[in-house]
């Protein structure tokens, strides 16, 4: 065997793996499409596993659409997820750029601080949220479930590294132009570090779209339900018919694989340097 043919066939292999677990990591959200589509007469059990229904139908979104209000859960659950991704974006810039391009005493160990609040799980503090919650009135409303999101210590981590690639030469040019700090925040860094933007709203907006804890906590009027409780009322409300929940799940899912598919190709870091000569 030559050389060619042996690194031929060591690409055939190595797609044959990777398209193997690729297919394993997306079987679980196939059957769950294919399980929304089926009919009531086909088996969702059987086996083997049949990903592709027989008598595809639109019944199962119909019905789930018509017996609960999942159009107000989507307008619920999309103001949440936009204001939380909004206020991560601001804060957690704002507070990287001071920590990354500022010296002042304190600062590495203010930033220990910060990274060590990713370590407190958020069990221990959803209690004393809640009582927070109560005491400023924000049971039942919007601001009550994006509280506790309103800033990352992992968004400010994520963007402090991101900010820290920026080079100096543009800073200074800024500076130099009679740029103020904020000026330089908004004019300078904001743009150059617009693929870490991307990535953590991509990061916050299914954190905040998935969740389910904290509103199930301050929430008990139906009107403010999100998508993820509106789900879990399924199982209940139709008898565990997974038909119906599968069809309730792909309304859920589907905006964050929406956004995913019209981002990604800002994901993609850029040279933020290209502009400086040296």
């Amino acid at each position: 065997m030559t050389i060619n043919q042996r690194s031929i066939t060591k690409t055939i292999v190595t797609y044959l793996i990777l398209s193997a677990i690729a297919f394993l990591m997306l079987f679980p959200l196939m059957w769950l499409i294919g399980t929304s589509f089926k009919s009531p007469t086909e088996d969702i059990f059987a086996f083997p596993p049949q990903i592709l229904p027989t008598q595809p139908t639109f019944k199962n979104f119909v019905t789930v659409w018509q017996s609960y209000p999942f159009g107000q859960y989507l307008i619920n659950s999309t103001v949440v997820a936009v204001s939380t991704v909004g206020s991560n974006l601001i804060f957690c810039s704002l507070a990287a750029y001071p920590l990354a391009r500022l010296s002042f005493r304190g600062r590495e160990l203010l930033f220990a601080l910060i990274l060590a609040t990713i370590m407190i799980p958020f069990q221990i503090v959803m209690i004393p949220l809640y009582i927070l919650a109560v005491n400023l009135g924000l049971r039942n409303t919007y601001m009550g479930i994006i509280l506790p999101n309103l800033t990352s210590a992992f968004g400010i981590f994520l963007l402090r590294q991101a900010l820290k690639a920026v080079p100096l030469e543009l800073e200074e040019a800024a500076r130099i132009d009679g740029c103020s700090e904020l000026g330089i925040w908004w004019n300078i860094m904001i743009p150059a570090i617009r693929p870490a933007l991307f990535t953590l709203a991509i990061f916050v907006f299914i954190g905040s779209w998935s969740d389910f804890i904290w509103p199930l906590i301050v929430l008990d009027d139906p009107d403010y339900y999100t998508l993820p409780l509106a789900v879990e009322n399924l199982a209940g409300s139709f008898s565990l018919d997974w038909r119906l929940v599968a069809a309730g799940s792909v309304i859920s899912i589907a905006p964050i694989l929406i956004l995913f598919l019209l981002i990604q190709r800002y994901i993609i870091p850029t040279d933020v340097g290209s502009g400086v000569k040296g």
